[in-house]
Formats: C-alpha cells, structure tokens, sequence
C-alpha cells in the first residue's frame, strides 16, 4: 500500500469520525427544532416522529405572545449590550497598561488579576449578594452591568497576549509624529487587535446571553426578566407546553450561533496569534 493510500484511508476515517460526532452533537438541536413545529399531541408519540405533520410554524407566535418575551428579549439585549461595551472598554485599557507600561509592582498585579481566575464564582456569590442588596441594587440591573466595567481576567489577559505580539516599534513611530498614549491605542493599537475584539465580544455575547445564576439572584419582577427567566417561568407553569417552549428556546439560541458565524474568522485568528508570544 502506498504512502498516498495511506493518507487517503487515515483522511476518511478522521472525516468519518467527526461528521459520526457532528450528527450525535446535533441531534439534541434538531429534536428541538422538530418539536417546536409540531402539534402537542405529537411531543411524546412513540416511535418518536422526526417531520412533523403538519408543520406548525404558529408554535413561533404563540409562544411569543402568550407571554411578554419581547420585554424579556429587550431585557437580555441591554444587559447583553451594556456588557460588551463594559468588558471591552474596561478589559482594553488594563491590558494594554500590562502588556506596554513599566510600573514597579505590575507582573504582581497581573498575576493577582489571574488569580481570579480560579476563584470560583459560588464563593463570590453570597458575598455580591449581600454587597448589591446594601446598596439597593436588588430588582435593577445594575448588578448584572457595572462589574463588567471593572475589566473580566481572562479577556485581560488575552488582550495583554494579543498587544505583546504587536511590535513596539509602531508605537515608538507614532510617539515621533507626537501621537498621546491614548492616540496611539485608539489610531494604532485597536486597528490591529480587531480579531481580539471581536472574540471577546463573542465570548462576553455568549455569556450574558445565556446567564441563568446571575439574573435569578438578583432579578424576581416579571417585569425584568431576562429570556433564560422567561423560560425558566414559562417551564415552571402548571400545563406546561413542549412545542411552545421548544420554539422559545430555539430564537433564544439564534442570535449566539448568528454572532459565532459571523465572528469565526475573526475568532480563530486570534486565538492563533494570542499564543505567539508570552
């Protein structure tokens, strides 16, 4: 057997594996979408009926209207929204004092910041609890915004990784033609860390997107409910309805696999470059 067997037989087994591993990984989904579109009746028929007969693209309406999920869509987009810009602002500038200023004490500092990292967040729990009740934060969005900006360690510390890669000596030149420290990173520095960027919006999209634990802690009015409240209540209703609530949770999910497709390119190029150099 030759060499070009060889490679073509190991290419069709690896391929064969992951489209096996796709389809299991998808198979969760698309029963999700298939009962979202059927009838009530047909949720739990055995054998389980895939295509749904008719199709009730109706599901879509009555679940949105019967209960207020434009409020808690529009809910979950300012939280989400404010939180992107928090983690980007925030998380920009501490990393690029990290990764460019000279400052006695800085490597302690940045490895503390890491240290957050391992700190899992039911130990903090409990203590921001009580911190936003204090301060009268409870039942407002509040506590689910402002400590996103006050930077977050990992996107610090991909950003820190991603402006090491960038050669100082674009600084040094914009420094010459008199440009600020703020004019250098706005004009030079962010134009070249758009990749980065655009991940860390992905992963800070995702985040609070989904975020379950945060908003029930803090948020018990129906009023502000997020979409993840909305489908937890909608779950928890006496003759609860499996087709309705599977359509809920399937426009629920789109916008994280829309920003994912459109963000790809620039996600997998960061993280290629973030490890080039420490």
């Amino acid at each position: 057997m030759t060499n070009t067997s060889r490679l073509w037989i190991k290419n069709t087994l690896v391929y064969a594996l992951l489209l096996i591993g796709s389809a299991v990984m998808l198979i969760p989904f698309i029963w999700m979408l298939s009962t979202s579109l059927k009838e009530s009746y047909q949720v739990f028929t055995w054998p389980p009926k895939w295509i749904p007969d008719p199709i009730k693209w109706s599901n879509y309406v009555t679940a949105f209207t019967s209960l207020p999920f434009g409020k808690w869509f529009n809910n979950t987009l300012i939280i989400t929204g404010a939180n992107i810009v928090g983690a980007v602002l925030s998380c920009t500038l501490v990393s690029y004092g990290f990764a460019r200023f000279r400052a006695r004490g800085k490597n302690l500092f940045f490895i503390l910041t890491l240290s957050t990292m391992m700190l899992p967040d039911t130990v903090t729990m409990i203590p921001k609890f009580f911190m936003f009740s204090q301060m009268g934060w409870i039942n407002t969005f509040y506590p689910l915004i402002v400590p996103l900006f006050f930077g977050k360690a990992y996107f610090i510390f991909l950003l820190r990784q991603f402006f090491m890669a960038i050669p100082a000596d674009l600084e040094e030149a914009a420094k010459i033609d008199g440009a600020s420290t703020f004019g250098i990173l706005w004009r030079v520095i962010l134009p070249l860390t758009i990749p980065a960027i655009v991940t860390i919006t992905i992963f800070q999209f995702n985040d609070s997107w989904k975020d379950f634990m945060q908003p029930i802690l803090y948020l018990s009015k129906p009023d502000l409910y997020t979409l993840t409240l909305g489908i937890n209540f909608f779950k928890s209703q006496n003759n609860i309805q499996w087709n309705f609530l599977m359509a809920a949770s399937v426009v629920t999910m789109l916008p994280s696999l829309f920003f994912y497709f459109i963000g790809q390119k620039y996600f997998v190029e960061s993280i290629t470059l973030t490890g080039m150099k420490g």
